[in-house]
């Protein structure tokens, strides 16, 4: 009997694989695809730079923006202040804070009693009697001459109290002193800004209103404390020009506006 050479093939005719082939194919994995990874190129690394410069463009921008702005704020105070104590002073025929407290009593609204005033001398000025540079906000405020309703119980307020303050959170103060620059012997009166101010702002405000120099003029430095520390000469103008050293912008300086 003759034997079939083709029954051990398989039903579609293929040969089988060797038997080192198939062991071989068995140990095959698919390989995973992956990326190389690669960095900026040039093109997204301008773009990242740009987009930085204007973010750091708007923030500086928005920061002068808002010394501007303050600084201009200082200026109507200190305008409505003055226009405010040449009011009382052409009314009552007198100056706000060293006003008797009989007198104030009796003509100004919500004056709780007749202790509430200043000695009558013409001059505010803080004794110890009288604290006039406090006694002033509360006159000129029972007066309706500023906003706000300052108030004492009689004639020394409590410094600690809320006062008119700048847009820094110092003080002011109204009064006859020599508290400024290039004083000389003879106290004048004198509204101050206030410290915490930055030399920036008050070189800004100097020029705009003044001669632009913190030791002459009628807007100059002062070493007035309204909270906060003593602010520093040194730090704040050059004494050799008398300019503001607002390229260093020492953020503690005040100024004081002359009468």
């Amino acid at each position: 009997m003759q034997v079939n050479r083709h029954e051990n093939h398989s039903e579609s005719g293929k040969r089988p694989l060797p038997l080192d082939q198939i062991a071989a194919g068995t140990s095959r994995r698919p390989r995973l695809m992956t990326r190389e990874p690669r960095g900026f190129t040039l093109i997204e690394l301008a773009i990242v730079l740009v987009v930085i410069g204007l973010l750091l463009g708007g923030v500086l921008k928005g920061q002068e923006l808002i010394e501007s702005a303050r600084a201009r704020n200082i200026i109507s105070q200190l305008d409505s202040i003055k226009a405010a104590y040449y009011a009382f002073q052409d009314k009552y025929r007198a100056a706000p804070g060293d006003y008797p407290g009989s007198l104030a009593f009796a003509n100004l609204t919500g004056i709780v009693s007749p202790l509430v005033g200043g000695n009558g001398d013409g001059v505010v000025r803080d004794t110890p009697q009288a604290r006039e540079s406090l006694l002033l906000w509360v006159h000129l405020s029972h007066a309706n001459l500023i906003a706000g309703n300052y108030r004492a119980e009689g004639s020394l307020p409590d410094r600690a109290g809320e006062w008119p303050r700048n847009p820094y959170n110092a003080n002011l103060q109204l009064q006859y002193d020599n508290q400024f620059a290039n004083a000389g012997s003879a106290p004048r009166l004198n509204l101050k800004t206030g410290n915490q101010i930055p030399a920036k702002v008050l070189a800004d405000i100097d020029r705009k209103i003044d001669d632009g120099r913190a030791d002459s003029g009628q807007f100059r430095f002062s070493n007035f404390d309204g909270g906060g520390g003593t602010p520093s000469a040194q730090r704040c103008y050059d004494a050799n020009n008398g300019l503001w050293r607002a390229a260093d912008n020492e953020p503690n300086c005040g100024a004081t506006a002359l009468f």
